[in-house]
This record gives C-alpha cells, structure tokens and sequence, in this order.
C-alpha cells in the first residue's frame, strides 16, 4: 500500500528522541512523529507519551521528496468540531498602526501627556547622533579597560 498524505496507519514506535518519536509504518517504512503531534497539549517530554513498541494510530502529513515522512498522533484523533474551537480560540487581529487609545485606555507616557515632536529627525541626523553616541561610548569603555591589562589580577600604577 502506497503512503500518501492524510491517510491514517497504526504503526510502532521504534525510537524516541528529544524532538520526537520514530514510528515503523506497514513493509518496514518509518517516519517521524514530531513532539509538537504527538498531542493537543504541551509535551515537554515525549517519554512521558509514548515508550518504545508502543502501537499507535498516525495520520502522515507530509512526504518528502527524499523519502522521509511526516507523522501526527494528534491529527489521527476524529475529534466533533465544537471541540476544536475550544482546544485553541481565536487570536484577536493585531494592527501594526493602532491608535493610542487602544494601548489599555492610557493617553499618556509616566504622567505626561504625549507630545508628538514638532521636528522630525532626518536619516542623517539619526546617524550622526548614532555615531555620536558610539564613539562616546567606545572610547569610555578603552579608558576603563586600558588599566586593568596584566596578568595574575595585579593592577599596574
């Protein structure tokens, strides 16, 4: 029988790893079973799910090019379709441009009210500054370092 995706297969499980668990398939053909299909829940260990010859049901998700399959327990379980939308609710939409008031209802930073700068910095003005605070920043820390070059933690005078 030809492996294709969707299907499900029992298989065994052959070998177990930090990132997963190897299961044989039917005519001696393994494949992966990925800690994140293993169940709906967070697995930190896959020891604590699976152990070696355990018979499990997969569903393959995906094949290769090269030959190596992709497995899930978790997807192989027939679950009613109310459930799904309680294992895992809906994200709310996060814009990238929102409006303050939508920041938890403050208008304000610290007590301040916010006060948009009346002039904008230009590129090369954000570089320069840049530069600026570097090589402040640079040459105090050569000052700093500069004395404590030696050996055995002795300071030179």
């Amino acid at each position: 029988m030809a492996i294709e995706v969707g299907t499900k297969l029992e298989g065994k499980v052959t070998g177990i790893t930090h990132f997963g668990a190897f299961v044989e398939l039917s005519a001696g053909v393994t494949g992966l079973v990925h800690i994140s299909e293993i169940a709906d829940n967070y697995v930190k260990d896959v020891n604590d799910h699976l152990k070696l010859e355990d018979k499990v049901l997969v569903k393959v998700i995906n094949v290769d090019k090269d030959g190596k399959i992709g497995l899930s327990i978790r997807q192989a379980v027939d679950k009613p379709p109310g459930e799904q939308q309680q294992q895992r609710p809906e994200r709310p939409e996060r814009g990238f441009n929102r409006d303050r008031e939508d920041r938890g209802g403050r208008n304000d930073r610290g007590g301040r009210p916010f006060k948009p700068t009346a002039n904008r910095l230009t590129f090369e003005d954000k570089m320069s500054r840049f530069l600026k605070d570097s090589e402040e920043r640079i040459s105090s820390l050569k000052k700093n370092t500069e004395g404590k070059r030696g050996g055995r933690g002795a300071r030179r005078v």
